[in-house]
């Protein structure tokens, strides 16, 4: 770390502790030259995850939208809030992991899905006829015998 006062390119941490918020660590430092102390702040660099809509616009992942969206699946359904905010964990986890930035919302919604028919079939059902836009009662049925047939 270059000094500020005398722009030596070394010195020693002297003391660090995390800041209130738990955000940064605050770093006391000392220059070995000149001996002048400074602090810095040490924080994680985060590149926010974009999902591309399908019109091409693109907006920040709003994990708020995405548990909001559950939610209303699974009204009048057995299933905590817990649960819902572990599905959303688990799917922002997977795409911070990836190597990608930029998901598009189909993505979204299948990683969704997924996530839904393993917890509940009902609420899938539900959130598969918004996201798949169901037109009709056919695509419905279409949708309920996929969903049949795999438990068969």
């Amino acid at each position: 770390m270059k000094c500020p006062f005398c722009e030596y390119f070394d010195s020693k941490v002297i003391d660090s502790r995390p800041t209130e918020e738990g955000l940064a660590i605050r770093r006391r430092r000392e220059c070995i030259k000149c001996g002048s102390r400074f602090t810095t702040y040490e924080k994680i660099e985060t590149i926010p995850l974009v999902i591309i809509k399908s019109d091409n616009s693109r907006e920040p992942f709003d994990r708020h939208k995405l548990l909001a969206g559950l939610m209303r699946a699974c009204v009048k359904r057995p299933i905590s809030v817990q649960q819902l905010e572990g599905i959303v964990n688990s799917i922002e986890a997977a795409m911070s992991n990836s190597l990608k930035r930029e998901f598009t919302s189909k993505e979204l919604g299948e990683m969704t899905m997924d996530k839904l028919k393993e917890l509940d079939e009902v609420a899938y059902v539900r959130f598969a006829s918004v996201y798949r836009r169901f037109q009709d009662v056919d695509t419905f049925r279409k949708e309920l015998n996929k969903l049949l047939d795999s438990k068969n």
